[in-house]
């Protein structure tokens, strides 16, 4: 009778080979590279150009765009959210860095492979004097498998880990920074497109006054109290005015067409929403523009800045630690049968496991080189943030100190426009009876069209201003924005046939 072989050696293996992996898996391991601090950064106490106003809190800034009471634009606040490109490849880039980090933390587990064969194999024949003794063909079938461990003595994969972390984080923060951007886009091409809604109908109501001005001339004319040279100037100014009506329809449809692409749609999208004549936005409440020192958590652009230098401090323990040595624990198991059933039966074992060292003796510089290169890259991530939050800054003051003397000017055009249109009545009453030359006419209508349409520019801008202020205080969206969602869903990404014909070029 045949015994069996014990299955013993087999379990003893992998107990031993599974308690060194766990206990070295347990064992405390160093770093090395510098541990990331904050950066300290001296900020201002107040904004030069702020006015007095209660302290600012978090949620005054969410949805800003609230304030303008434009039902329109936050619908399509709404869609461009859900539908931007920019959005759509922010999106991307998370899943990308969270990808990465899943990667840098398998770096701290240990590999196992298992591996199967199963081969047919014939000994050549024997001779013993005159005897030749021929052996027979077998199959021998093996299977097993190999497990590797990286003891991480000098904590590189650590390292790594920390980084992929940071720079998951960093993408967040782009997420958020292409989210500020699209929504003060969006919120300006809107504010532009009714404004030259609004300049477009006030050079029509201008043009057609002027024109009734030049039939009333051309009456004149023909009762022989106005010269021919009256009409001709009274023509010519309705003439210039009706010429600024298609530079300004061209603005308005490239404002427009810019909302539609925004939206991740064909540029003429939005047309028919936006068609409808509607007042130019105006923000009714002031944006409170808090303290410098909230740029700091409320500027998704500085937050990013921030994220990527803690990043590149961490890749310098990366490079350290490829200068020590590398320490791995290696294993493998195999058994082997001459027939498939006694694989898990009868068959022969064999394990090996151990630790392997490779040391760096030589390698010309490079490796510290590359400690080198990780140096700069962190220096060059630290003065990014530095210029980021200086840019921050600057962005605040030039859009406070915008929105304050825009309406301070806007006081002033509103003023200025009511007395040119009072003015252009008066003339042309006065001139109808008689009573006022063709000149006083002329000069009044010209003055009171470009004082009103200067103070609709001038609107247009106190609501860009503002979009700006609010952008630079770090104001966005609040909603939820769902990421992981990718962009293409592949289909028979499992084994298949492929007709490689099809990929020859077509001439």
């Amino acid at each position: 009778m045949t015994s069996r072989p014990s299955r013993r050696p087999l379990r003893r293996a992998a107990l031993a080979l599974s308690c060194s992996f766990a206990a070295t898996a347990l064992a405390g391991c160093a770093v090395v590279g510098p541990d990331y601090l904050a950066p300290d950064v001296t900020l201002p106490l107040h904004w030069a150009n702020a006015p007095k106003q209660p302290v600012a809190k978090p949620q005054d800034l969410v949805r800003w765009w609230r304030g303008l009471r434009d039902r329109t634009l936050d619908s399509l606040m709404d869609e461009a959210v859900t539908g931007n490109l920019d959005v759509a490849a922010a999106k991307a880039r998370v899943r990308e860095a969270r990808a990465n980090r899943k990667q840098a933390i398998a770096a701290l587990f240990p590999t196992v492979d298992g591996s199967g064969s199963a081969t047919r194999n014939k000994a050549s024949a024997a001779s013993s004097g005159t005897d030749v003794v021929a052996n027979t063909p077998y199959t021998l079938y093996q299977a097993g498998f190999d497990a590797s461990f990286e003891l991480d003595l000098f904590g590189g994969n650590k390292r790594n880990l920390e980084a992929s972390t940071r720079a998951l984080e960093a993408s967040f923060e782009d997420l958020d920074s292409t989210l500020l951007t699209l929504l003060g886009d969006v919120a300006t091409y809107y504010t532009q497109a009714r404004g030259y809604q609004a300049r477009i109908a006030l050079a029509k109501r201008t043009a057609a006054s002027q024109r009734e001005t030049a039939a009333l001339t051309k009456s004149k004319f023909d009762a022989g109290s106005a010269s021919a040279v009256d009409v001709a100037k009274a023509v010519a100014q309705a003439a210039a005015t009706e010429a600024n009506i298609p530079q300004l329809t061209a603005s308005y449809a490239e404002s427009v067409h810019q909302i539609g692409i925004l939206l991740g749609r064909e540029p003429s999208a939005v047309t028919a929403l936006v068609s409808r004549d509607a007042p130019i936005p105006a923000p009714r409440l002031p944006l409170p523009a808090g303290i410098p020192a909230d740029v700091l958590s409320r500027r998704p652009d500085v937050r990013k800045a921030e994220r990527q230098l803690a990043q590149y401090t961490a890749k310098i323990g990366v490079a350290e630690a490829a200068l020590y040595p590398d320490v791995s624990l290696t294993g493998s198991l195999t058994t082997s049968a001459q027939r498939l059933g006694d694989v898990k039966r009868g068959s022969a074992i064999g394990y090996s496991f151990g630790p392997s060292v490779t040391v760096p003796l030589f390698n010309a510089g490079n490796l510290l080189a590359a400690v080198e290169v990780a140096e700069a890259q962190r220096d060059e991530y630290f003065i990014s943030f530095r210029s980021t939050v200086l840019t921050a800054l600057k962005d605040v003051e030039n859009a406070l100190v915008s929105l304050s003397e825009e309406r301070k000017r806007a006081v002033k055009l509103a003023e200025s426009a009511k007395n040119y249109a009072e003015s252009a009545r008066l003339s042309r009453a006065l001139y109808q009876n008689g009573s006022s030359s063709f000149l006083d006419v002329l000069d009044a209508e010209r003055s009171a069209y470009s004082a009103e349409d200067t103070l609709l520019q001038s609107r247009v801008l106190i609501t860009t201003d503002y979009v700006a202020l609010a952008k630079a205080l770090g104001g966005g969206w609040s909603g939820r924005v769902d990421v992981s969602k990718p962009e293409i869903v592949d289909a028979g990404t499992l084994p298949h046939s492929v007709d490689f014909r099809v990929l020859d070029p077509v001439r």
